[in-house]
């Protein structure tokens, strides 16, 4: 058996992790995945041909680069039920985040938790996708991936619509208090989503504070944040309908990327 160590820049959340095991799923001559996502290392140990691997691996755009090849050990590899339990739990706090940003955003006329709850539906797919797929045949995921992808694009173009709108239209200032208030809490929750995860791998990986900062959706929670501050300083809703633009842009680059599951 052989053990070679990818390193993949762009791989800062579980999201990521996920989206990776179900790109390299179905290869054969994979016996085990470990992930360092603090580290942005991917530890692959398989039998035979590398190629695949590494080309499966590039196809994401995640900036994937081999590292090293060298032989391992032979031994026997266990999930453990411990993950799966977990990848439920991040799922439902993801999915009712969605609904409740998208609900409040509404409410508040916050384009910025309009788009963040589309970021927390795309991340619902993809541990969605890696849990109802399972034991699936590879079309099956491939359909999966596709319909989801799709549906995220559609939803992404009608934001964006919406903030053209805003922005051409009648100024309406967003609730700023709704927006600080919701996305702290989605701070909070993909603290907890990545605490959970990760302790199901390592008791010790999840101690380590940089793997919760250097987190996309942990950054787009502060970016909310801080048009919610912006929006109250300047008395306007254009900082909003950034926040919302550019989260609305990363939605469809994940959407992009879960499509190429599906070919």
């Amino acid at each position: 058996m052989q053990k070679t160590v990818f390193e993949i820049s762009k791989m800062d959340c579980p999201s990521e992790e996920n989206l990776i095991r179900m790109k390299l799923d179905g290869i054969p001559c994979i016996e085990h995945l470990d992930f360092d996502i603090p580290n942005r290392r991917l530890s692959v140990y398989h039998d035979g041909e590398l190629k695949q691997i590494e080309q499966s691996i590039l196809e994401l755009k995640l900036r994937g680069e081999r590292i090293s090849t060298e032989e391992a050990e032979v031994k026997e590899f266990n999930e453990g039920q411990g993950q799966r339990k977990s990848l439920w739990m991040v799922l439902a706090i993801n999915f009712a985040f969605f609904l409740i940003e998208m609900a409040t955003g509404v409410f508040s006329s916050s384009m910025g938790l309009v788009a963040d709850s589309l970021d927390m539906l795309a991340d619902s797919f993809v541990y969605g996708i890696s849990l109802f797929a399972v034991g699936g045949t590879l079309t099956k995921k491939k359909r999966i991936a596709k319909l989801a992808g799709y549906f995220q694009i559609i939803l992404a173009v009608i934001g964006f619509a919406e903030v053209m709108g805003r922005f051409f239209g009648a100024e309406k200032l967003p609730d700023f208090s709704t927006m600080i208030t919701v996305s702290i809490f989605a701070l909070i929750a993909n603290g907890i989503c990545l605490y959970l995860l990760q302790k199901s791998k390592s008791k010790e990986a999840h101690m380590q504070a940089s793997m919760i900062f250097t987190s996309n959706d942990v950054i787009i929670n502060l970016g909310v944040i801080i048009a919610g501050l912006l929006v109250n300083w300047f008395s306007s809703n254009k900082p909003d309908l950034i926040i919302g633009t550019i989260v609305f842009a990363l939605v469809v680059q994940g959407a992009i990327r879960i499509l190429k599951l599906g070919k």
